[in-house]
């Protein structure tokens, strides 16, 4: 029960980390410091003061660039194989008890796959107001990609059950959105 129960933490802030890489690293580092979360004994690093001072400083950085006028569209392209990393290793680092394999296996289909899922839709709704606005409206989808990290983050760590059934919506609303977007149809028709 207890790894089914990391598995679901992990992937609820998988899902954060497709909104914003650092943040929920960030969040992973305050709990495991204040005993709110325990990491697996390979992830301990992240629950030390000095990770802590790290995803401070890398998320200020981070959520400062997608405030930038078209360097939020770079941010993008470099943002998204590290949220993919990111989701991978902060579903690893909530799972415990069971064999490598399958700990590696849940956390790069389960953990990476929501994170590219999240990321994916943040990117053609960035593409989307981008092309509408010019980039004018992109600091209005970079403050909500950041709350809805930071809730995310809260979520998966307060009430996880909750979490995954809006991780599931969240998908669910990404998915249809990445297939009915016009950059999809571009890339794959």
């Amino acid at each position: 029960m207890e790894t089914l129960l990391g598995l679901i933490v992990g992937v609820g802030l998988s899902a954060a980390c497709g909104f914003r890489v650092f943040v929920p690293l960030l969040g992973m580092s305050i709990a495991a410091l204040s005993g709110h979360i325990t990491l697996s004994p390979n992830f301990a690093w992240i629950g030390t003061w000095i990770a802590l001072v790290a995803f401070s400083v890398a998320t200020i950085l981070e959520i400062a660039t997608y405030y930038l006028p078209w360097v939020d569209n770079m941010m993008d392209a470099i943002m998204t194989p590290a949220a993919v990393v990111a989701g991978i290793i902060v579903t690893a680092s909530m799972i415990e008890d069971i064999s490598p394999f399958l700990k590696w296996s849940l956390a790069i289909i389960v953990g990476g796959g929501v994170a590219a899922i999240v990321q994916g839709g943040t990117v053609i709704l960035r593409y989307g107001s981008s092309g509408l606005t010019g980039g004018l409206a992109n600091h209005t989808v970079s403050t909500i990609e950041m709350i809805l990290s930071i809730l995310v983050t809260i979520l998966a760590m307060v009430l996880p059950i909750l979490c995954l059934i809006a991780v599931v919506w969240i998908c669910y609303k990404m998915i249809r959105k990445i297939a009915t977007s016009t950059l999809f149809k571009r890339l794959f028709t």
